[in-house]
């Protein structure tokens, strides 16, 4: 291989691997994981096994037939995962749980079957876009079918990117970027007749680093937009029916688990019990409820030293304040007084 065709491994393959790499330091290595973590995670996973693939196949042909099958079926998870990233983002809600299996477990069991029965060493000619190639118009529909569903989820920050009246967010500009990279890799990829196999591999890496440079200016600016919403709704309230179910599953979460006896408990905790966004708990306790999170959890606490005074008559006043989750005698105390408009002792006296 010549230096020129040296550079030119080299850039394609660095996007690749720095994919892969950026991809496992997201899955196991970030402090603040959530739902959209992972799934942003696996969106470069495959993303960069896919372009991976591409590129050693163009600079050393007799690669393995196994891994170029491998490559190849990485693209039927490009799609989802990609939709799954924005949606988690757009429309952060408890509900998608276990939803996201819906969408990634038929295409595992897709790729199990034609591991299987089609294998790319024997049917090679199904993997490609022609007549005969079945395989090969199933990933160029799905991924771009999938391409079009979380172009159309991300239609409002589009609009606010492109226009001259509204005002975009980071995380506006985020999204479309995210969308519209991987919308270049498809199209790169699909257009092949035209242009070099490896121009996909090119563009991954181009689209990459452009990403982590905006990234990093956006972070030096103190704007948090890679997983979760940055800003918050001012005045817009969760729609009443979503925020009803919110509530339900909030307060049932809270209560069966006894969170609000943890001392050290945070919304960011909170909001990782109910496997929701951070901001998505915040924007419901500020605007639906018009609650700070301390407030709303000493709410809890409070019930609960009441219920206790009544029942637990050997206990000391301080000794339920721990017990009820406050850190101090003196936020214990200060707090009763503030919600109940009496003191822990007056409050026992009056109903015992």
């Amino acid at each position: 291989m010549d230096f020129s065709k040296q550079l030119l491994f080299f850039f394609s393959a660095l996007g690749a691997f720095n994919g892969l790499f950026l991809s496992f330091y997201f899955a196991f290595f970030i402090k603040k994981k959530s739902l959209a973590t992972y799934f942003l995670s696996a969106l470069l996973f495959v993303v960069s096994v896919r372009v991976t693939k591409s590129v050693f196949l163009t600079f050393y042909p007799d690669i393995s037939n196994a891994f170029i099958e491998l490559g190849l079926t990485a693209c039927l998870l490009i799609g989802p995962f990609l939709y799954l990233y924005v949606r988690q983002v757009v429309q952060p809600r408890s509900s998608y749980k276990w939803s996201w299996l819906v969408h990634i477990l038929p295409v595992m069991v897709l790729m199990s079957v034609v591991a299987i029965y089609y294998p790319y060493f024997e049917y090679y000619y199904l993997w490609r876009r022609n007549a005969t190639g079945t395989l090969g118009w199933i990933l160029f529909s799905q991924w771009l079918a999938y391409l079009l569903i979380a172009i159309y989820t991300i239609r409002n920050a589009i609009k606010k990117v492109f226009s001259r009246d509204e005002k975009a967010t980071s995380n506006d500009f985020w999204l479309v970027n995210i969308v519209l990279g991987i919308g270049l890799v498809w199209l790169a990829y699909n257009t092949t007749q035209y242009t070099s196999y490896i121009v996909g591999a090119l563009s991954f890496s181009f689209l990459f680093y452009l990403t982590i440079i905006i990234w990093f200016y956006k972070r030096s600016k103190n704007v948090k937009l890679l997983f979760d919403q940055p800003t918050k709704y001012a005045n817009k309230k969760i729609d009443s029916v979503e925020a009803d179910k919110f509530l339900y599953n909030l307060n049932s979460t809270i209560l069966s688990k006894e969170l609000y006896k943890n001392p050290n408990l945070k919304l960011i905790d909170l909001a990782e019990e109910l496997s929701t966004a951070p901001h998505y708990l915040s924007q419901f306790l500020n605007d639906n409820l018009g609650k700070s999170f301390s407030t709303f959890i000493n709410e809890y606490r409070i019930d609960a030293a009441k219920k206790m005074l009544l029942t637990n008559l050997n206990y000391t006043n301080e000794a339920i304040g721990y017990e009820c989750g406050f850190n101090s005698k003196s936020t214990f105390f200060t707090t009763f007084k503030k919600m109940s408009g009496t003191t822990p002792a007056n409050f026992k006296k009056e109903n015992t």
